[in-house]
């Protein structure tokens, strides 16, 4: 018998995988339990609803991405050069194999109007995401502005990067960011 850990684990990444993949409503609890290999019982008592699984597995998927992209863009040695790293950190995650585009704005689409959980859950991850670049700009010594302008250009990127299969817009909008950047 799996530990209720090791089954919480197996459990949000078969949603992952299967909620990002194919979308929140096309996935049923016995796809999730299928993949996962945990007991529908365990399953159930775990999460005991798929608004919550939901809600978890978008908590956690916003934790990761925020890590990731921070790790990678912390790491430069200047603030303007951690705002051009988050286009690049864009343009790797465009090229993975399985990406679909925003998570959040995915799961918006789909639930936003009638789930609030998801509306709150997508809005936050916005907020902290603009916050993020909001922090870097104002460590460039940049006006407060510029980190919504980058912000609409990393949106932009990662919504047409989904549409068209490619990972170029994120290098677009890395220079469109460069020039704002020098402007600002």
């Amino acid at each position: 018998m799996i530990s209720p850990e090791t089954a919480e684990l197996r459990i949000l990444d078969a949603a992952e995988s299967l909620f990002y993949g194919r979308g929140l409503q096309a996935v049923g609890m016995d796809e999730i339990r299928s993949a996962s290999g945990v007991s529908l019982k365990r399953l159930y008592q775990l999460f005991p609803s798929k608004g919550e699984l939901i809600q978890a597995y978008l908590r956690r998927r916003d934790v990761r991405w925020r890590q990731k992209l921070a790790a990678y863009a912390d790491a430069r040695t200047t603030p303007e050069e951690s705002i051009l790293a988050v286009f690049d950190w864009l343009y790797e995650w465009f090229g993975e194999p399985d990406y679909r585009g925003c998570a959040f704005s995915n799961s918006f689409g789909e639930l936003g109007a009638t789930s609030p959980v998801v509306a709150e859950t997508a809005r936050a991850h916005k907020e902290a995401f603009f916050g993020y670049l909001t922090d870097l700009t104002a460590a460039a010594g940049k006006p407060a502005p510029l980190a919504d302008h980058l912000a609409l250009l990393a949106e932009g990127a990662i919504t047409t990067a989904a549409i068209t299969g490619s990972a170029e817009p994120a290098h677009r909008a890395k220079e469109a960011a460069r020039v704002l950047l020098a402007a600002a």
